[in-house]
């Protein structure tokens, strides 16, 4: 489909500012997008992408573009949210699948005792167990398991091959996608007698209403209690959340985050990739860790750590730049070293001088 740059900026409210009969049959990023295509500048650190950029239009705010040179090769379409926009414009560039169709696949084994709702999508090779509820509107795809006692609320999307061990709760409007695994057994043991006896994991998993939780991300289930996964969570592929942590609400954890069992977050808080927390630490409200971070002790809200172990920002930049300062350091450290030998051996020599001049005076 071909659109004018007229029809873009009525369709998110923006300005035009240069051709607004340019045809427009493409939606791409800076770098990607050709003189037929729209992109956006999301704020002010993007605009020095823009310096190749070869847009054919580009979608910004009014702030931005008055800091922009003159050109009249490209127009502009001028809006309060440039990411909003430019995400109402790319569907009309871009297939979007429907929705399954709703109904229940022959194929799918559901529990007699299980409860659907309405208009849901069972595909095929679903297993849904015993007592297990599913609220109205849900998509479960081909070969999720649902154990006994689950209970999903509305909207959900389980997509293929998620697995939810007995029991596990599910917050209406949640997507859980491929390969996660919610509700397995905690890493509970106890030694005893030179072995490691397994503690029973008789909790199970909470996770509340409007959480995304990306593939392969594993969650296991309470020891005693649930572990819990607060609203509007958001939760990247393969990362582990261990048993009985509580997790607040609007979180975001980027991929292969780690929090070790009984770990706590207020809400707010971001994990880079890779960090680590430990068992029994609770990371602040609003609080922020870096990517491969290691977080051994408590975060207060609102503070921003990185490294490895963790520390506040401006304590782990300072030891960054002494660590930078170390090999300048050894070397002016051994200059000192030689002028001090040679500075001793001049001691020396006027010291066994003065003794000789006195012996002799004796």
């Amino acid at each position: 489909m071909i659109y004018t740059v007229r029809s873009l900026a009525k369709l998110v409210q923006g300005e035009v500012r240069g051709d607004a009969n340019l045809s427009i049959g493409d939606a791409n990023s800076i770098e990607a997008a050709g003189p037929e295509a729209v992109t956006f500048v999301l704020d002010d650190s993007h605009v020095s992408r823009l310096k190749n950029c070869r847009a054919g239009t580009i979608i910004l705010t009014a702030n931005i573009f008055e800091g922009l040179p003159a050109t009249s090769s490209v127009s502009f379409i001028l809006v309060t949210d440039p990411h909003a926009a430019f995400h109402k414009i790319l569907p009309l560039f871009r297939k979007l699948r429907d929705r399954p169709e709703r109904g229940t696949s022959p194929l799918a084994v559901i529990h007699p005792t299980a409860k659907i709702g309405l208009n849901c999508h069972v595909g095929p090779w679903v297993h849904i167990g015993e007592e297990a509820e599913v609220g109205n509107g849900c998509d479960i795809h081909p070969g999720v398991v649902i154990g006994a006692g689950c209970k999903l609320g509305d909207d959900v999307v389980l997509y293929p091959n998620v697995v939810l061990y007995h029991d596990v709760t599910i917050g209406s409007h949640s997507i859980i996608h491929s390969g996660a695994v919610i509700g397995a057994d905690g890493f509970g043991y106890r030694f005893v007698d030179g072995r490691f006896e397994k503690i029973p994991q008789l909790g199970t998993v909470d996770i509340q209403a409007d959480v995304e939780i990306g593939a392969c991300t594993t969650i296991d289930r309470g020891a005693i209690n649930a572990t819990v996964i607060g609203a509007g969570t958001k939760i990247d592929n393969m990362v582990m959340i261990g048993h009985n942590c509580k997790i607040g609400q609007h979180n975001v954890f980027a991929s292969q985050v780690g929090l070790a069992g009984s770990s706590s977050t207020g809400d707010y808080v971001r994990l880079g990739g890779q960090a680590g927390v430990k068992d029994h630490v609770h990371i602040g409200t609003g609080s922020t860790v870096g990517a491969k971070a290691g977080i051994h002790k408590d975060i207060p809200a609102g503070e921003f750590w990185i490294g490895y172990l963790a520390t506040p920002e401006a304590e782990q930049k300072r030891l960054m730049f002494s660590l930078k300062r170390v090999p300048a350091m050894r070397e002016q450290l051994k200059s000192l070293e030689q002028q001090l030998s040679a500075l001793t051996l001049q001691m020396a020599a006027l010291t066994n001088g003065t003794t000789e001049q006195r012996h002799r005076a004796e």
